[in-house]
């Protein structure tokens, strides 16, 4: 017992996991450097593409095409996240994906670190829960860690009456990534609703138009046209891991996204129906475990990489209540087809022959959600599992 309290105090200590972090950031930024690949590119693709996207801004070239000498694929983020991406652009490959994987990392890490209605030890094992998932997206370069950081730490910022800076956090998250807008839902549990409004409109004004220090207005205008094309056309190319994939692969319905997403946001919007539990602690971080879950799977370009949120989203769910038999037989299942599945450690003919005709990477985040729904109507008073 005595090893056992050890290794519990060892891997719950906080700079034991602020080393795991940088860690986990530093290997998977450098096996994709040195990986051999197959591609006509790196294997590091999607960090090339964030890369060539600032300097095709700032030499006013359109951001929403293919240049398949220098990627294989398009860049699908805003001019103002091209401009963001000057900060690694510069920098030698290899030191620059260390860079960003730190970022994405180490945001996660401080947002979770930083939430206060948790003990250190709920902090350190949803910590280590998203550990793995966060590994799976930093091979793959992506920026669902900061995404899923920067909506935990608009959350933070709510719960400290910093509405300006929680606007920011949501605006950065969502100039990234469109559903980063999602995090926005708390607004309505917290005071200074118009001024969360007016902070928002203010920093997404900024952001929009903040490239026009490296590029003309028309230009800049053009690049947003150009984006919006680009997405418009993207919507009808795939279902990826999402509910709409789900009921692709099971059920053999091939419905309009359209109408499954705004399904999804009047059952998201079912929780508000809670009224008396509104200023309830509880009923806030479940909410945000809430839109966590739902960005992921009711995105139809969801892949993978994605689902460091949704993981994320599950991790706050459960270590913020009671442990109870359902919880942790789902919070199992999804460790085990959402986190372990895409690993090594999993076996290949399974991923091949049952996780990926199946959806079974979405599957259990699907069914957490669904609970997620139900523990917020009958919600219980947070309390400390540890």
């Amino acid at each position: 017992m005595a090893i056992k309290a050890r290794i519990l105090q060892l891997i719950t200590n906080q700079r034991f996991l602020l080393v795991l972090f940088v860690l986990l950031a530093i290997a998977a930024a450098l096996g994709e450097y040195f990986k051999s690949s197959n591609w006509s590119h790196t294997g590091y693709n999607n960090y090339v593409i964030f890369k060539q996207s600032f300097f095709h801004l700032i030499d006013g070239k359109n951001l929403y095409k293919l240049y398949p000498a220098e990627q294989s694929d398009l860049f699908k983020y805003t001019p103002a996240f091209a401009l963001f991406f000057s900060v690694f652009a510069w920098m030698p490959d290899w030191l620059g994906l260390i860079g960003w994987n730190l970022l994405n990392a180490l945001v996660l890490f401080s947002a979770i670190n930083t939430i206060k209605i948790f003990t250190p030890k709920q902090k350190a094992f949803a910590l280590l829960f998203v550990a793995l998932e966060l590994m799976t997206s930093m091979q793959s370069t992506q920026s669902n860690g900061l995404i899923a950081g920067l909506m935990i730490w608009a959350y933070n910022s709510f719960e400290d009456e910093k509405i300006g800076r929680a606007a920011l956090f949501i605006m950065l998250a969502t100039f990234v990534k469109p559903f980063g807008l999602v995090g926005a839902a708390l607004f309505l549990l917290y005071p200074k609703k118009a001024s969360f409004i007016g902070f928002s409109a203010l920093w997404g004004c900024v952001l929009a138009t903040l490239p026009v220090v490296v590029t003309t207005p028309l230009t800049l205008v053009f690049q947003y046209q150009s984006w919006l094309n680009m997405l418009s056309a993207d919507h009808a190319a795939s279902v990826g891991y999402s509910v709409i994939g789900w009921l692709q692969a099971w059920f053999g319905l091939a419905l309009n996204k359209m109408v499954v997403t705004v399904v999804g946001v009047i059952l998201f919007c079912t929780a508000y129906l809670n009224r008396k539990e509104w200023n309830d602690k509880g009923f806030k971080i479940l909410l945000l475990a809430s839109a966590l879950i739902w960005s992921v799977i009711f995105n139809h370009k969801a892949e993978s990489p994605t689902f460091i949120i949704a993981a994320a989203g599950v991790a706050l769910w459960y270590f913020s209540q009671n442990r109870s038999t359902i919880n942790t037989v789902l919070l199992s299942l999804v460790f085990i087809f959402t986190i372990l599945s895409p690993t090594d450690l999993f076996p290949a003919t399974l991923r091949t022959a049952l996780v990926i005709p199946y959806q079974l990477k979405v599957l259990p985040c699907i069914l957490v959600w669904v609970k997620v729904l139900w523990d917020l109507f009958r919600l219980k008073v947070l309390a400390s599992r540890f």
